[in-house]
């Protein structure tokens, strides 16, 4: 059986010019992260690979530069800078393939560094609450360090381990990281209304995390037969469970079951994941397959934007010409979702940033990536009402778009429509 070692004799294994993934959000092993950091001078050239990662990036540090550059496949708060200044790059891909690049070889893997259960009586850990592309990349990698939790829950699904596979083990016994859920404004809780007036009954939802979404999931109190399909999932969903609003009887794939990716959120969530076999922690080249999402029946995939233009493109990843985010999981869901029988796929969004700016834009900003097109667009949900963009023509997406536009914008919204489209000032 694999040994336990210390941090730094685990991290050893790590040399110059490998190709190193660490584990997504609140899985991602700080004690790992750090001890490799620490041999910052000892290395050279080392590529790391993941998503959005909770915690410290510390590899990315300018200091760090000949040692370490991230390639990030999901752009977090703590990389943006690195990746906008240059010292990090982004690489833009829908999330249900990036295990197709782990797996053919595109992005070959050297090591994984996992955050992981302790093993049962047999041998087996979890990936807990993460294991979205970590089943893909645990698969691929040569050699697998993984730190070992009795804080990180064990997790029914693909996320099981065996120790033999495991080429080092760290013990460790910090609490995971926390996202606990925040007061709602006026307007999220007007958002989370509208949107939930488009749910009905039996539908299966997805939706991340954040404000909206849980403004969302508050809003469907007098809802029934809910299910989950979706590639995260965080705190919301819990009381719906045990108000018996969740029950997934209504899904046709993995009925009963919410379906997810990754997690996100307080203790309260991870206890509640905790060997429930009512979730399921699925490989995301499943989850957001776009076959299996139509799959379900009346699917309502709820998505974030940071700005849509009059004709309904949405832009979720970029401000302007700087990396937000990423392009994510948005398409395989807004796609899936309108496949789906029944289905209805959403984009909601504040009318203004906490500026004052509007989100409803004449034009998105220079440099701004499409995450969304605007053929795939149906429903835009601000806190001004729904806009019904699918079967509609650019002048009239035009004039939907406007009225749930912040009123403070909506003149030099029309004045530009009018110039472009010939509408009504």
């Amino acid at each position: 059986m694999t040994r336990y070692v210390l941090p730094a004799e685990a991290l050893s294994l790590v040399r110059s010019g490998m190709r190193v993934f660490i584990q997504t959000a609140a899985a991602a092993p700080q004690r790992l992260i750090a001890a490799m950091v620490e041999r910052a001078s000892e290395l050279r050239g080392v590529e790391i690979v993941h998503m959005h990662t909770e915690g410290s990036a510390a590899y990315v540090e300018p200091q760090y530069r000949d040692s370490f550059h991230a390639s990030a496949l999901f752009v977090g708060h703590n990389l943006r800078e690195a990746v906008n200044g240059g010292r990090a790059d982004y690489i833009p891909v829908f999330l249900s393939e990036v295990p197709r690049l782990f797996r053919r070889g595109i992005l070959p893997l050297d090591v994984a560094l996992l955050h992981v259960s302790p093993p049962d009586r047999h041998g087996f850990c979890s990936l807990g609450i993460s294991v979205d592309v970590a089943r893909a990349a645990s698969d691929c990698a040569r050699i697998l360090i993984a730190q070992v939790n009795p804080n990180m829950p064990r997790t029914h699904g693909d996320g099981l381990i065996h120790v033999s596979r495991l080429t080092a083990m760290v013990e460790c016994t910090d609490p995971l990281i926390e996202c606990v859920p925040k007061t709602l404004s006026a307007a999220e809780r007007s958002i989370g209304r509208h949107v939930a007036g488009l749910v009905e009954d039996g539908a299966t939802l997805q939706m991340g995390i954040g404000a909206i979404p849980d403004a969302v999931l508050s809003a469907l109190g007098s809802h029934r037969r809910l299910g989950i399909h979706s590639e995260m999932f965080s705190d919301g969903v819990i009381d719906l469970v045990e108000r018996g609003i969740i029950t997934g009887e209504s899904k046709k794939v993995h009925p009963g079951a919410i379906v997810a990716g990754f997690a996100i959120g307080s203790r309260r969530l991870y206890d509640f994941m905790d060997d429930n076999p009512m979730v399921k922690m699925l490989d995301i080249a499943y989850v957001n397959d776009t076959d299996v999402i139509r799959r379900n029946p009346q699917v309502t995939a709820i998505n974030s934007a940071l700005e849509v233009d009059l004709t309904g493109q949405v832009c979720a990843d970029t401000l302007g010409g700087k990396q937000y985010s990423g392009v994510g999981g948005q398409m395989d869901f807004i796609r899936g979702a309108a496949l789906s029988e029944g289905g209805r796929p959403i984009i909601a969004l504040p009318s203004v940033t906490h500026r004052g700016e509007s989100r409803i834009v004449a034009m998105l900003k220079q440099g701004a990536g499409v995450t969304t097109t605007r053929a795939h667009v149906h429903y835009v949900v601000t806190e001004y009402g729904v806009a019904m963009l699918y079967g509609a023509s650019l002048r009239r997406r035009a004039q939907m778009l406007i009225d749930i536009a912040h009123p403070d914008h909506r003149e030099s919204l029309s004045k530009t429509a009018h110039e472009r489209f010939g509408l009504l000032v």
